[in-house]
């Protein structure tokens, strides 16, 4: 297999060093602006705009595109990893025989190496294609892109194909659908009395969220790909104390819009009705990512995508995921969308995550030659 790109290796693994120890946690506002000012000053040095859409809390959001052309490919690539503030200093960038590690190495600071490396590559051959591509570096994918998601809308609107630098499987598979995700917090209000001088003047929160809980459940169709998860509990001031409050986290997964419809209704339903006289119920949330469905015109891309795969001689498999991304937002504004697309690696938000050293030059390889293929 030829490529062109490990002569870059280890350039590219200096970048990734760089940018693993500049901290970036979706909540740390200067550590997401830190590290979008280290590509936006690279990339404006190959004649890219940078539009900076403010936030006043999170970081902001970076639309980086050729002012000589309309861009026709979409380019996304999330700012923010999971870590607090501190965990850089706790364990910064390092490389243990094929494998990188440090936070967010592989959530997505691989890729945004990845990415820069191969519009460079064009760059400097004077392949004008690049001008053809438009990147969005958006702050808060890990917690929902909040403020991003109206951004990555109107930016995918009219473009060919959009195209997600999630990494790849841990096999290598690329992303042709997601199931859409919705989250809702529940709280109960209960009435607090002493459990031995006076339990029946009580009203357990407790006890509410117990019956809520195998109700939210009982809505799951795993045969359909449907699931209700509540996740998180907490409840109670002290053992000896009827609860007087409880709330629950709840992760629901859908793999069609109907199905979001229906589910966010039901969910509803259960959790406006108390069992126990005296509660008061209250629900946030709902359905915050559509599913990605793999279409006709998204096929066709992944189509050209495993023949150029096939020239390198990679065996490469699309998949569909129940995880959520900012694919889901592209791909629901109708625009033929492709995730996973960047290296491979594994055990992400957590301190084992790594990047598979050799797939860093592999899939720039790829994304080179598939970038080639449809801006032609």
């Amino acid at each position: 297999m030829h490529n062109e790109f490990l002569v870059h290796e280890a350039e590219m693994l200096d970048l990734l060093k760089q940018v693993v120890n500049t901290e970036s946690g979706s909540y740390d506002k200067e550590g997401v602006d830190n590290h979008a000012a280290f590509w936006c000053e690279r990339y404006q040095s190959m004649g890219f705009e940078v539009e900076i859409i403010p936030n006043e809390k999170l970081g902001n959001n970076y639309r980086l595109y050729h002012p000589s052309t309309t861009p026709e490919i979409l380019i996304l690539l999330h700012l923010d990893t999971v870590f607090p503030k501190g965990t850089v200093a706790e364990r910064p960038f390092s490389i243990e025989g094929d494998r990188a590690y440090g936070p967010g190495v592989i959530d997505m600071k691989g890729s945004h190496v990845m990415v820069h490396q191969v519009i460079k590559q064009l760059y400097a051959t004077n392949d004008e294609r690049y001008k053809k591509i438009e990147v969005l570096l958006n702050c808060d994918e890990e917690i929902g892109s909040i403020s991003s998601r109206p951004v990555i809308e109107e930016c995918a609107k009219g473009k060919r194909y959009a195209l997600v630098m999630e990494p790849a499987r841990a096999n290598g598979a690329i992303v042709s659908a997601r199931r859409g995700v919705g989250t809702y917090v529940l709280t109960i209000q209960g009435k607090a009395s002493h459990s031995g001088i006076a339990p029946e003047a009580g009203i357990s929160a407790i006890q509410e969220l117990a019956f809520k809980i195998q109700s939210l459940h009982a809505l799951s169709q795993h045969d359909k790909g449907l699931s209700v998860n509540v996740g998180l509990i907490t409840g109670g001031t002290s053992v000896n104390t009827i609860a007087p409050n409880a709330r629950a986290e709840i992760d629901v997964r859908i793999s069609s819009e109907q199905q979001g419809i229906e589910i966010d209704k039901k969910v509803r339903e259960v959790c406006s009705q108390p069992v126990l006289n005296g509660i008061q119920l209250s629900l946030t949330g709902g359905i915050n990512r559509p599913p990605m469905a793999k279409t006709a015109q998204s096929a066709a891309l992944i189509d050209i995508i495993k023949q150029e795969a096939d020239k390198l001689e990679i065996a490469l498999e699309d998949v569909s995921t129940g995880g959520g991304s900012d694919a889901s937002f592209t791909a629901g504004v109708g625009t033929p969308t492709v995730d996973g697309l960047g290296p491979i690696g594994g055990y992400q938000h957590s301190d084992k995550e790594y990047l598979e050293i050799p797939s860093l030059t592999e899939r720039a390889q790829l994304f080179f030659n598939v970038l080639k293929r449809i801006t032609q």
